[in-house]
């Protein structure tokens, strides 16, 4: 697998953004690999975690949508202009019924690559990383289907909510 995560966008808050969003997936990458090397399910233990997480934050962007399953009220709340170019988003369908978003690049696995974990390792924190937002699609009353990630060698990450 050939993994290919490009940042085409330069600016300082993208900047300063994505390393916020770096230095959040090096704790992630890092306590996952502590607890396997010391025997625990680091898998369980992550998976709990950041579904919980999702679902604190799914709460808050439900409060702020007068109805949750519009896909385009959820995506007022969900993406924001500094999201959109820290992950370099295109919203490819928006509707009441679906929201598709397409990723270009991804933070997260940018931090895990310069930790060194392979590319298998790095498919598999994205997927549980991604719990979070099915808890978050979960919480505003929709669907989360996550087709092709960069992780996985693809060249974007499409991820569709729907009702």
């Amino acid at each position: 697998m050939s993994i290919k995560n490009i940042s085409l966008v330069y600016d300082e808050k993208v900047d300063i953004n994505r390393s916020a969003i770096e230095h959040r997936a090096t704790w992630m990458g890092l306590t996952y690999k502590a607890a396997v090397e010391a025997g625990a399910d680091g898998e369980a233990f992550a998976r709990k975690a950041i579904t919980e997480t999702g679902h604190v934050h799914g709460k808050n962007f439900k409060a702020m949508c007068e109805d949750p399953t519009n896909c385009v009220q959820f995506e007022k709340a969900f993406l924001n202009d500094l999201g959109k170019s820290t992950f370099q988003q295109d919203v490819t369908e928006l509707n009441e019924d679906n929201l598709k978003v397409e990723f270009h690049y991804c933070p997260l696995l940018s931090a895990w690559q310069k930790l060194g974990i392979d590319d298998e390792t790095c498919a598999k924190l994205c997927d549980i990383a991604m719990d979070g937002d099915r808890a978050i699609a979960e919480e505003m009353g929709l669907k989360l289907d996550l087709t092709d990630t960069i992780a996985k060698g693809c060249e974007v990450c499409k991820l569709h909510f729907h009702k």
